[in-house]
């Protein structure tokens, strides 16, 4: 029973982490990625679609995208979808191929960058410690009622606090990661 418990944790906790490295890679850090588009839905025949079922997505160079629909007459669809978007970046169609630029970052925009990877690191750290708070819950209610001993729900409690802090490690790693990237003049 306490090693379901523990196994439902680490799952949950690993989830986190991987949502958040997701959540991460979303943020520009003045070098082109996918991922920076990965989000957006373009008005496609009336529905909305995610870009990248709609057209190819590409890193052309270091502070490039290219952007080739699959259909020319959903070009204006994807145009819309990125100034829209509050990415701040300017389209530019060229042909059946449309281009994005990415702008240098100024160092004001660096700094918000950091306060909003420092942000998505401290929500990743409160979902963690809820999940080890849920599964002590759990094991409270199982000593409760008599399934377990006291001993058995201590060990699994200092199990659980083990485990969050490994997951709080690793998010604070992929925080230093993003954070020294978005930092890093180009």
């Amino acid at each position: 029973m306490i090693d379901d418990i523990r196994r439902d944790a680490e799952a949950r906790m690993r989830k986190t982490v991987d949502a958040m490295r997701d959540e991460m890679s979303r943020i520009r850090t003045g070098r082109a990625s996918t991922a920076l588009l990965d989000h957006l839905s373009v008005d496609y025949y009336g529905a909305p679609t995610p870009l990248n079922r709609v057209a190819t997505v590409a890193v052309a160079d270091a502070r490039t995208l290219t952007i080739q629909p699959w259909e020319k007459s959903s070009m204006e669809a994807i145009e819309k979808a990125i100034l829209e978007s509050d990415l701040g970046l300017n389209p530019v169609t060229a042909g059946a191929v449309m281009r994005v630029a990415l702008p240098p970052m100024t160092e004001e925009r660096r700094r918000e960058l950091g306060k909003m990877v420092r942000r998505e690191g401290e929500n990743g750290r409160v979902a963690v410690r809820n999940i080890r708070r849920d599964a002590i819950h759990t094991a409270r209610e199982l000593l409760k009622e008599k399934e377990i001993s006291q001993d058995q729900e201590k060990r699994a409690e200092s199990a659980l606090q083990a485990l969050t802090d490994q997951y709080i490690a690793a998010i604070d790693g992929v925080v230093a990661d993003k954070e020294k990237e978005v930092t890093e003049v180009q």
